[in-house]
């Protein structure tokens, strides 16, 4: 995984956009169990990451998923 951002407190779930070109590659953003992500505690540059990988939805990525970290 590239980008996985945390915030506090720690998030037992993140959502990840999985590409579709590239096996293995993917980008994942600590959520909450609905997947919904706290923008206002991600960085700068996670916050960029994050509505890239949405706008690039079906494109890019695959449609996220939301899981369990760990």
């Amino acid at each position: 995984m590239t980008s996985l951002t945390r915030s506090h407190p720690q998030s037992d779930f993140e959502i990840r956009f999985q590409s579709l070109h590239h096996p293995g590659y993917c980008m994942a953003f600590e959520c909450n169990a609905s997947g919904q992500v706290n923008l206002d505690e991600l960085p700068e540059r996670a916050r960029q990451n994050y509505f890239f990988a949405r706008a690039m939805t079906g494109r890019e990525f695959a449609y996220p998923i939301v899981a369990r970290r760990g």
